[in-house]
């Protein structure tokens, strides 16, 4: 069983929670609880009527669950966000909180396959209930698939080459293992950028595997609705295709194209920002390296 002390440090605690401005009689959700280091907080500045909802679709999490009466844990992927709320009875909350990507613990456990570091089977599925894993995407997908997942969300100039490559060798026998495919791709791998390739190329197969992008998208639009207006929206990312989507709907309500204008040439937008983008200083960066690539977004529904 995981401890919570070996699961996950939270990163930029303190401005996350600050910036959902806590009202003590409000509802809250935390959609990525991991270790619960957010929601400990959020817990601790809530009153005795106050509410906290957490989300992990990981049932490595649920070992974490904090014994208070304040508290639901909900075991499933935060893109239900709504859907599961509406279940318990809550159709609009005072602030939502998102800490994205991939926890401490699911990077640190080798057998889950999500870090460069170790060998292990392909799976870097975030729920162990779905039915695509790293393997599969590697020797089941269309070289015109890989490409484009190597492309979007590995921004890998080379994508074609890369696909190429895996369909070749996967033709004498499959991939099975993150060492394999390491092996497989070791020319495009020099040793001056090959942790940063191989980060690339690990995210790409992540993403994909957990439809992350997808998953974001579903979820910013249901906050939008869930959120009370002058509720607030806190959110932790960690690379640039995340953080786009957060700050473009942010900023217009949309993922793509601008909003239109009225007669007067001004567009309603949902958002407003609240503060600038907030980034870790050095301190948490030397104590937990994985906040190094972190942004915070805060906004505050109109």
């Amino acid at each position: 069983m995981t401890t919570t002390m070996e699961y996950h440090n939270p990163v930029l605690l303190h401005p996350t929670v600050d910036g959902l401005d806590i009202k003590p009689d409000g509802i809250y959700v935390d959609v990525t609880f991991g270790g619960g280091g957010h929601s400990k907080e959020i817990l601790r500045r809530l009153g005795p009527n106050g509410k906290l909802f957490a989300f992990d679709q990981d049932e490595d999490a649920l070992a974490n669950a904090l014994p208070d009466e304040r508290f639901t844990l909900i075991n499933e992927n935060f893109r239900f966000i709504k859907r599961f709320l509406r279940f318990h009875g809550v159709k609009a909350v005072d602030g939502i909180l998102a800490d994205l990507g991939v926890s401490s613990h699911q990077f640190d456990v080798p057998e889950r396959g999500f870090s460069t570091r170790f060998d292990a089977e392909l799976d870097m599925r975030m729920s162990q209930k779905n039915d695509l894993n790293a393997y599969r995407v590697v020797n089941e997908y269309e070289e015109q698939d890989l490409r484009r997942v190597f492309f979007d969300y590995g921004e890998l100039k080379n994508a074609p080459v890369l696909a190429r490559t895996i369909v070749e060798a996967r033709q004498h026998r499959p991939i099975k293992t993150t060492d394999e495919l390491k092996e497989v791709l070791k020319k495009y791998l020099p040793e001056k950028v090959r942790n940063k390739i191989l980060a690339q190329i690990y995210q790409a197969i992540r993403i994909e595997v957990n439809q992350e992008m997808d998953v974001l998208k579903e979820f910013i639009e249901q906050s939008l609705e869930i959120l009370k207006p002058g509720g607030r929206f806190s959110v932790i990312s960690y690379h640039s295709l995340e953080d786009r989507l957060v700050k473009r709907f942010i900023k217009n309500g949309m993922f793509e194209g601008e909003p239109e204008r009225d007669f007067y040439g001004n567009y309603s937008v949902p958002f407003k920002t609240i503060g600038k983008l907030i980034v870790p200083d050095d301190e948490e960066i030397k104590i937990n390296n994985r906040a190094r690539s972190a942004k915070l977004r805060i906004a505050e529904k109109i």
